[in-house]
């Protein structure tokens, strides 16, 4: 940066003809630009200016890297203005992570929203349940659930992601529907693996500061949230699901909720980036406008998916 400096000073003292006209512009001292010539000149072994009290013009040498110097200073100026107007436009490439049910129901929808106004942005958009390292993967932004480890990444809250209990009326109607979370443990549960203390589940009460833990068993674990989903619409069991998976079924009546005035912890949803700091606008512009779209009961605009 120190170089490019001195070249477009030297550029500038050839197009004015005068130390003190070049250097203020720059804005460093006229004694500085003097310092600085003259270690152009050292290091390139040949005088590039001539000094008269009529000012300053460039030597035959000094004119031919005048004219080298110009190229260049024309190049990084180019080169700020094109990520200038990337970062105006929403230019350029923008990869997300998220995990896969959140990805293909919520965010793939949303995604698509995004880049019909801005259609110059190319987006990479990838499923993994499992976390990436965004920095070895060159993940520009990730939408993650639950608590955040990584104190060193940048992040900013977008919303609550709810989670309830739901059965199938065929299930429903040939066992004791639940009234109280003790209940559950006589149930088949149909037990998400990824979830932390997922045999465990935690019932908290809306009439009463109370909560309860009850450790539930069934005949199905699978880390796929559409493999549950289409397992409780098919009468095996009772599962608690996030509310974006199973709003369709809910509102379609293939799903019932049980024990409405008790709830399961909810989970934060945050976005997720590499560094706190230096965040490129494409990454705040769609943080941003994603805050918008996360609106309360958000889960009630998701397409509708029966994978």
């Amino acid at each position: 940066m120190d170089r490019v400096l001195s070249f477009k000073l030297f550029v500038r003292i050839v197009d004015l003809g005068s130390f003190s006209k070049a250097a203020a512009e720059v804005g460093i001292s006229q004694s500085s630009a003097t310092k600085r010539v003259a270690h152009l000149e050292q290091r390139l072994g040949s005088r590039l200016l001539h000094r008269s009290t009529h000012g300053v013009k460039p030597t035959e040498i000094g004119l031919l890297f005048y004219e080298k110097c110009k190229l260049i200073s024309i190049h990084i100026d180019e080169a700020d203005s094109t990520v200038a107007l990337m970062q105006s436009n929403l230019q350029g490439r923008l990869r997300i992570n998220t995990s896969v049910a959140f990805g293909r129901r919520v965010l793939a929808p949303l995604v698509m929203k995004f880049m019909r106004l801005h259609p110059h942005l190319n987006i990479d958009l990838n499923f993994d349940d499992h976390y990436v390292n965004l920095i070895e993967q060159g993940v520009d932004i990730a939408i993650r659930m639950g608590h955040l480890a990584d104190s060193t990444l940048g992040s900013r809250f977008l919303g609550v992601n709810p989670w309830v209990l739901v059965a199938a009326p065929s299930y429903l109607s040939k066992r004791h529907k639940p009234i109280s979370p003790q209940d559950i443990s006589h149930h088949n549960a149909l037990i998400y693996s990824t979830a932390q203390g997922d045999a465990r589940w935690i019932f908290r009460s809306s009439k009463r500061p109370s909560q309860e833990a009850i450790v539930v068993q069934g005949t199905l674990r699978s880390n796929n949230l559409s493999t549950l989903l289409a397992a409780t619409r098919a009468g095996m069991g009772v599962a608690a699901l996030p509310r974006y998976v199973a709003h369709e079924s809910i509102k379609t009546h293939s799903l019932q909720i049980i024990l409405p005035d008790w709830s399961l912890p909810s989970q934060e949803i945050h976005a997720v980036f590499p560094s706190p700091r230096l965040v490129p606008n494409k990454v705040n512009h769609f943080t941003s406008w994603l805050q918008k779209e996360i609106t309360p009961n958000w889960w009630e605009k998701t397409h509708k998916n029966n994978d």
